[in-house]
């Protein structure tokens, strides 16, 4: 079974973005020590034309060779005229209003989301399964969750989008790995105990 991870950036208060999911506040923090941790540790996340104008068009993948996100997540590239903006993975967007993709590469999931994740949970393979983002979808997705890697930047917002766009629900997870940066940037991953 592969693994599904829902790989997020955060706030020190939990949100992952603003009301609407604007998380632009958290990119002064992306500085040369943790960009450089994201190329070694998990290349996957750096978006197709990002990777390319840093000269990283190389990088293998190492944990993921699927990608699912939410349409808000999806519409960001968009807006910006980015089609497939992890074309080094296989793409799929959640979306119940986009019917139809703009890009070959990228498949539209219009309807059981879960269903689908299940599937692609039972492909083989060694390389898991990237959820990149949507609080709504993580929220839909929680019980197919086996890993969380949560990168805190170090800002309170007040309110915003929660992590998880989902009912009550006490689950516990143990926590693998913490990781600081001089910025004040920590990434912790944990995993599901099942």
């Amino acid at each position: 079974m592969r693994k599904l991870t829902y790989f997020i950036a955060c706030s020190i208060d939990g949100f992952i973005g603003d009301e609407s999911g604007d998380a632009t506040f958290m990119m002064p923090f992306v500085d040369e020590e943790f960009l450089a941790f994201l190329a070694a540790e998990y290349p996957e996340t750096l978006a197709t034309a990002g990777r390319r104008a840093l000269g990283l068009d190389g990088l293998e993948n190492k944990r993921w060779d699927t990608v699912v996100q939410g349409r808000g997540s999806y519409n960001e590239g968009l807006k910006q005229g980015v089609t497939s903006p992890y074309a080094h993975l296989r793409e799929y967007v959640a979306s119940r209003t986009l019917t139809e993709s703009p890009d070959p590469h990228v498949e539209i999931i219009t309807d059981d989301l879960v269903g689908k994740v299940r599937e692609l949970k039972a492909e083989e393979g060694e390389l898991g399964i990237y959820l990149c983002g949507g609080s709504r979808i993580a929220g839909e997705l929680f019980d197919l969750i086996d890993e969380l890697v949560i990168k805190t930047y170090p800002v309170t917002i007040g309110s915003g989008m929660p992590m998880f766009g989902s009912g009550f629900s006490i689950t516990e997870f143990g926590l693998d790995d913490v990781r600081t940066f001089k910025n004040g940037v920590f990434v912790r991953t944990y995993s599901r105990k099942r």
